[in-house]
C-alpha cells in the first residue's frame, strides 16, 4: 500500500453553505472501488478581500447523515489566513461506494482561497 501526500487548492470559494458549499476534497475510492482512507493534515483558508470575512469547513459524511462542521463562521481578517487543523489530524474515508467530502464556505463570494493537504491510501 502506497501512501501519497497530496495538496488540493481551491481558489475563489463560494458562499454556499453546508452540503451546498464548495467541495474542495472528495476521498477517492481505492483500486477496484475498494474502501480507502485518508488523513487530512492541513486546511488553510486565506482571505483575499480588503475586509474581514467568516469561513467554515463542513464534513459531508459518506454515510449520508452525521454531517458536521470542523469550524463554523471563523473570522479571518483582511489579508490573513487561518490554519484550521493546527496540530490536529482528521481521518476521512470512502467505503468503496460513498465518499466523505470536505466543503468550504465563505461569507463573501470569491474572497477566500482554500488549500487542503492529505495523506491518501493509509
Amino acid at each position: 500500500m502506497a501512501n501519497d501526500f497530496k495538496r488540493f487548492p481551491k481558489p475563489n470559494v463560494g458562499t454556499g453553505t453546508g452540503a451546498s458549499a464548495t467541495a474542495v476534497y472528495t476521498v477517492p475510492a481505492g483500486a477496484g472501488s475498494t474502501a480507502l482512507e485518508a488523513i487530512v493534515i492541513g486546511i488553510t483558508l486565506a482571505n483575499k478581500h480588503t475586509s474581514g470575512i467568516t469561513a467554515s469547513v463542513f464534513l459531508d459524511n459518506e454515510d449520508g447523515s452525521n454531517d458536521v462542521y470542523i469550524v463554523k463562521d471563523a473570522t479571518i481578517p483582511a489579508g490573513s489566513s487561518l490554519e484550521v487543523m493546527s496540530g490536529n489530524k482528521l481521518v476521512v474515508q470512502n467505503d468503496g461506494t460513498n465518499a466523505d467530502v470536505l466543503r468550504v464556505e465563505s461569507s463573501r463570494a470569491s474572497s477566500l482561497d482554500a488549500t487542503i493537504t492529505v495523506l491518501e491510501d493509509v
